[in-house]
C-alpha cells in the first residue's frame, strides 16, 4: 500500500521541498521511497529496512546530505510504498528503477542474455549448440559463457575432441550421405549410422564430463579403452584414440584450471568520476570461461562499493545466481541479497569478499579487468568526443551532433537486396537501435530505388515517434544517393537534418573518401588524419558490415530452403522419401514423372506437380 503526506501548501514558482510535514508522517516499516522533481518525473528511487529513518537521513544528515545535495535541490515530491519485508522492498526497488530509469540511481543496461551451450538430451543422437534464451526441460546448459565467441569456441574444441553433430535436427534427418563435417573430422555421422548408438552415447557422456570440468575421468576411460583396443589387435581404433587423449590434452593447457569445483561468479567495481566499470568473469568447474565488462551509468558521483552493490542487486534479479558470488568489495546488504538470490534459485547463494587462494587470485584478475576496461572506456569516449567537434567543424553545424545514422544497401547483382541503417552517438554505435529493411517490389540492381524505399521505412517510423530524429544522415554514396535521400526528407517534411553523401575514391581506397553535401557543387575530401574522416569511416563500415550480414543471411536462407516446399501436398514426410531415394535434390530434377512416382506415398498426380516445378508445363 501507498502512504502519501497531505498535499503540500501551493507555492507560487519552484520553491525548495519543505519536507518536515512527510518527514513527521513516515512510517517506520520497510518500503521503497521515490524522489520525484518539479515535473513530476522520477529521478531516484531507494529501498529501506525502516522508512522513516532512511528518508530523514537524507535531510538531517552529515556526509550524506552534502553528498547528494545535487539531486536534493531538484526533489519537490516524495512517494513511499509500504512492504512487508525487506526483501519485497528489494524486488521492489528493481522494478521500479527499471521501469523509470531515475537519473540518479546507478543504471545498468543490459538487455541481453547470455550464451550458454545446450545439449539436447531429448534426441536419440544429442546435438551440440549455441543457445541464448530461458532455459527449457529436456536440454542440459553450460555456462553462461561471456561472449558468442567463447561459446564458438568451446563448441569448436568439442567438435574436434568428440565429433558430437552440431547440425540442426531437419539437417540431419533428411541426410542420405555424410556431410563435410564428418570428412573433415568433427563428427560421427550418426546421421547415416557411420557410428552406432553405444558409441555415440559414450562420446557425448565424454563431452559432459568435459564440460563440468572433470577431465581426468574421460582421459582415465579414453587410456582404458585404447589399451583395451591394443589388446584386441585393433590398432586403428587404438591409435584415434591415443590421438584424441593428446588432442584433449592440448585444450586443457589452453585454458586456466584451478583447483575446486563448483559454479561461481567473480565481480569487481572501478571508478572514475562519473565513470563506472564492473567486470564479471565467469568460473564453472574451477574453469574461467572469460569475463565480461559492464558500464553502468548515474548523474552523481559514487565509489566502487556503492556501484558494485547496485550492480548485484540489479544484474541477479534478473538471472538466476550462481552457488558462489565472489566481490571486490564489502556489500552493506549482503545478508538480504544472499537471501533473495536463494529463494530465486531454489538453494543456496552465498556472497563471500574475504578469500584466499584460487579465489583470492580470481578476485584479483576481475579487479584488473575492471581497471582496463574503464581505462579503454575513458580514452575512447574522449576519441569520441574530438571526432564529434572535428565532424561539427567539417559539416559547419552550430553544435556537435548527438545522433548520426547511416543507411547502406547490399545484393548480389540485384537479388535479395537489403539496407542498413546505424545509429552512433557521442558514446558510441547504439546497437539496439540498428535496423535492416529487405527490399521489396524494386527492379533488381536498382540501389536508387532501394535506398529510396529504406529511407521512406525509417522516416515514416521516425515521424510516428518511434526514434529520435537524427542530427545528420549519411548515405553510403555520391550525388544520386543524397538526391534520393533529400526527396524522402522533404516528403516526410523534416527538418534540422544535414545529409551527407559519402562516396569512396576512384579507386575506392580508404582514405580517399569525397563528401557530397547538399547545395555545394565540389565534394571535400578530408585529409586522412582527420577525426572527423575517422568517425565517418567507422560509421559508413559498418553500415556496410550490418547490411552485407543481413544479405548473407538472408541469402543462404533462401538458398537452403527447398524448392521442394513450395509445392502443395509435398509434406516433410514426402520430401524426406524423395531425396532419399534420388539421393539429394539434383537427382529429383533429373527425374521423369514415372519415375518419382514409383516413390513411396508420391502418387502420378503429384509426381506431375513434381516434374513440372523444375521443367515447366510445356
Amino acid at each position: 500500500m501507498k502512504s502519501r503526506p497531505a498535499p503540500l501548501t501551493e507555492r507560487p514558482g519552484p520553491v525548495s521541498f519543505d519536507p518536515e510535514e512527510l518527514l513527521t508522517s513516515l512510517t517506520s516499516r520497510p518500503g521503497v521511497y521515490s524522489m520525484l522533481d518539479a515535473d513530476g518525473k522520477v529521478i531516484y528511487v531507494g529501498k529501506a529496512s525502516n522508512l522513516r529513518n532512511r528518508v530523514t537521513s537524507y535531510f538531517r544528515g552529515g556526509a550524506t546530505a552534502v553528498k547528494t545535495a545535487a539531486m536534493l535541490r531538484l526533489v519537490h515530491d516524495i512517494q513511499v510504498t509500504v512492504t512487508h519485508t525487506e526483501t519485497e522492498a528489494l524486488l521492489l526497488e528493481d522494478t521500479l528503477v527499471k521501469q523509470h530509469q531515475p537519473r540518479y540511481n546507478i543504471l545498468l543496461r543490459d538487455d541481453k542474455s547470455f550464451p550458454y551451450i545446450r545439449v539436447s538430451m531429448e534426441h536419440d543422437f544429442p546435438r551440440l549448440s549455441f543457445y541464448r534464451g530461458p532455459k527449457r526441460k529436456g536440454h542440459k546448459y553450460f555456462g553462461p559463457y561471456p561472449s558468442a565467441r567463447a561459446v564458438r569456441e568451446a563448441l569448436g574444441h568439442l567438435q574436434r575432441l568428440f565429433q558430437i553433430r552440431q547440425c540442426e535436427d531437419s539437417f540431419f534427418s533428411n541426410r542420405s550421405r555424410p556431410c563435410l563435417q564428418h570428412q573433415i573430422k568433427r563428427c560421427s555421422a550418426p546421421c547415416v549410422d557411420v557410428i552406432s548408438r553405444d558409441d555415440y552415447a559414450n562420446d557425448v557422456k565424454h563431452a559432459l564430463l568435459f564440460l563440468r570440468g572433470r577431465e581426468a575421468e574421460v582421459s582415465a576411460d579414453l587410456v582404458n579403452r585404447m589399451e583395451s583396443a591394443s589388446a584386441d589387435l585393433d590398432y586403428e581404433r587404438a591409435a584415434h584414440l591415443r590421438d584424441q587423449i593428446a588432442r584433449m590434452k592440448r585444450v586443457q593447457e589452453k585454458q586456466f584450471v584451478a583447483s575446486g569445483s563448483g559454479d561461481v561468479d567473480v565481480v569487481a567495481a572501478t571508478t572514475k568520476g562519473r565513470q563506472f566499470c564492473v567486470a564479471v568473469m565467469f568460473v564453472r568447474s574451477g574453469r574461467n570461461l572469460g569475463s565480461r565488462n559492464f558500464f553502468p551509468r548515474s548523474a552523481t558521483r559514487a565509489d566502487a562499493a556503492e556501484v558494485l552493490a547496485s550492480f548485484i542487486s540489479q544484474y541477479y534479479l534478473a538471472r538466476e545466481a550462481p552457488v558462489e558470488i565472489l566481490v571486490s568489495h564489502e556489500l552493506a546488504d549482503r545478508e538480504l541479497l544472499e537471501q533473495t538470490f536463494g529463494e530465486r534459485a531454489g538453494r543456496k547463494v552465498a556472497i563471500r569478499t574475504r578469500v584466499r587462494g584460487d579465489r583470492a587470485r580470481w578476485v584479483q584478475m576481475a579487479k584488473t579487468n575492471a581497471d582496463h576496461g574503464l581505462q579503454l572506456r575513458v580514452a575512447s569516449a574522449s576519441s569520441l568526443a574530438n571526432q564529434f567537434d572535428a565532424l561539427k567543424e567539417v559539416l559547419d553545424l552550430s553544435d556537435p551532433p548527438s545522433r548520426l545514422e547511416c543507411f547502406d544497401v547490399s545484393h548480389t547483382s540485384g537479388e535479395l537486396t537489403v539496407a542498413s541503417c546505424v545509429v552512433f552517438g557521442p558514446e558510441g554505435p547504439h546497437k539496439s537501435e540498428y535496423r535492416r529493411f529487405n527490399i521489396k517490389d524494386v527492379t533488381p540492381g536498382d540501389d536508387y530505388g532501394a535506398m529510396r524505399q529504406a529511407l521512406q521505412r525509417r522516416y515514416t517510423r521516425i515521424r510516428r515517434g518511434e526514434a529520435p530524429l537524427p542530427d545528420v544522415l549519411f548515405v553510403d554514396g555520391g550525388k544520386g544517393q543524397l538526391a534520393e535521400a533529400d526527396k524522402v526528407i522533404e516528403e516526410m517534411q523534416l527538418d534540422g537534418v544535414e545529409i551527407v553523401g559519402v562516396a569512396k575514391g576512384a579507386d575506392r581506397r580508404v582514405g580517399d573518401e569525397r563528401l557530397f553535401l547538399l547545395g555545394k557543387d565540389r565534394p571535400i575530401i578530408l585529409p586522412t588524419d582527420s577525426p572527423a574522416l575517422h568517425l565517418i569511416q567507422q560509421l559508413r563500415d559498418e553500415a556496410h558490415r550490418f547490411a552485407i550480414s543481413g544479405h548473407r543471411s538472408r541469402r543462404a536462407k533462401a538458398r537452403t530452403s527447398s524448392v521442394l516446399e513450395s509445392i502443395p501436398g509435398l509434406g516433410p514426410k514426402r520430401r524426406r522419401e524423395l531425396l532419399k531415394h534420388f539421393g539429394g535434390l539434383q537427382g529429383v530434377t533429373r527425374a521423369g514423372i514415372e519415375d518419382l512416382s514409383q516413390v513411396q506415398g508420391i502418387s502420378h498426380k503429384l509426381a506431375v506437380m513434381v516434374y513440372q516445378t523444375f521443367h515447366g508445363t510445356d
